[in-house]
């Protein structure tokens, strides 16, 4: 009989974590709590809408699909392919149903019957992809972990670590904010925002905000690895710029790819870029001060900076349907993100500090 393989946690955070980012959706504004004196479950029995967006119908698959996929792999083994598949399945339906029936309370969602069907559909193709390519991924011998091994710090830290980029790039998915803008506490707690919009002022602030933000994020990433690796950084970074590519040109009418690309944008990028490689020539503490420091400094600007007019234009998508949902989940992910990633920091200075005593 074969040994078991070992599987790393990674794939459970995950889906835990994914879990939780769909009740957030599922239930975003989290405003207006009150009963509509309906059966709750009258929503199974709903014949087919009259109108509908086929655009709904695929973000409700997709919304279900990646959490099917990392969780078939953070069950038992001994459930086997199959029976992976379908417990993956049953408890996706399970979060949906529960999603549904507690939408009933909130004046702004609907329950939808068509809503949990999709999810459904979405968890069993992630859970049949998960099943068939989950342990090959995340299993010992598995690419991911042989490279999240040489690359990322070992234990819990390191996988929490890569958890923390993976909102970060969620974040990005915000199409209507400066360009790795995070940490606004505006939003959170309905505060004014402090400066008046003026081109000039405005563009020195942002463009200090993107330079900073770009060192931070960096060196974040730099201090989960075991060695410097610009190229993996340089990729992380590439990917933020994708993200918001996509987003600027899917949640914007007419669509604007590089509405983000501001003159801003631009001088902070390039100043940036060149700091942060100068700063991966650093003493390791310093570079781990360094992070910390960039963060609440862009943190900072963030909730200084004023609002951007021009990203008030043509954001009729954010409004309508999933795409509304979408959008204050990305949203929620940039808000709280610098606050998450400074924790983290802490977290691995004390325990380098504890490595370093033990001497």
């Amino acid at each position: 009989m074969p040994a078991a393989r070992a599987v790393s946690p990674l794939p459970r955070y995950l889906a835990v974590a994914y879990g939780l980012l769909i009740v957030y959706a599922c239930l975003h504004p989290l405003t207006g709590w009150k009963p509509t004196g309906l059966p709750l479950l009258d929503f199974l029995s709903a014949p087919w809408p009259k109108y509908y967006r086929s655009a709904d119908l695929i973000l409700n698959v997709l919304g279900f699909l990646p959490f099917g996929f990392v969780l078939a792999p953070a069950l038992p083994q001994r459930l086997g392919l199959s029976g992976a598949v379908i417990a993956t399945t049953l408890i996706a339906g399970l979060l949906s149903f529960g999603m549904e029936i507690t939408q009933n309370f909130l004046p702004t969602r609907v329950s939808s019957n068509v809503d949990l069907g999709c999810n459904v559909l979405g968890a069993l193709l992630g859970a049949l992809l998960g099943a068939r390519w989950g342990h090959p991924l995340f299993d010992e011998r598995g690419w991911l972990h042989r490279w999240r091994s040489a690359r990322i710090i070992a234990g819990h830290l390191g996988d929490l670590g890569l958890i923390l980029l993976g909102l970060w790039l969620l974040a990005q998915l915000t199409p209507d904010r400066v360009l790795f803008g995070s940490g606004d506490l505006r939003q959170l707690l309905g505060l004014p925002t402090p400066l008046q919009f003026e081109p000039e002022r405005f563009i020195l602030l942002e463009t200090t905000l993107v330079a900073i933000t770009v060192v931070g994020v960096g060196l974040f990433t730099r201090c989960m690895m075991h060695a410097a690796s610009p190229l993996a950084i340089a990729l992380l970074l590439l990917l933020g710029l994708g993200a918001k590519t996509l987003a600027t040109a899917s949640f914007f009418l007419p669509g604007a790819p590089l509405l983000w690309l501001t003159p801003g944008t631009q001088q902070g990028l390039l100043i940036g870029l060149p700091l942060l490689a100068g700063a991966l020539l650093l003493p390791r503490v310093f570079q781990h001060a360094l992070a910390g420091v960039a963060l609440l400094a862009a943190t900072t600007l963030t909730n200084l900076l004023p609002e951007n007019p021009y990203f008030q234009v043509g954001q009729q998508m954010l409004q309508q349907g999933n795409f509304l949902n979408f959008h204050g989940l990305t949203q929620l992910s940039a808000n709280l993100w610098p606050f998450l990633a400074l924790a983290y920091l802490s977290a691995v200075g004390l325990l380098r500090g504890e490595h370093l005593a033990k001497r």
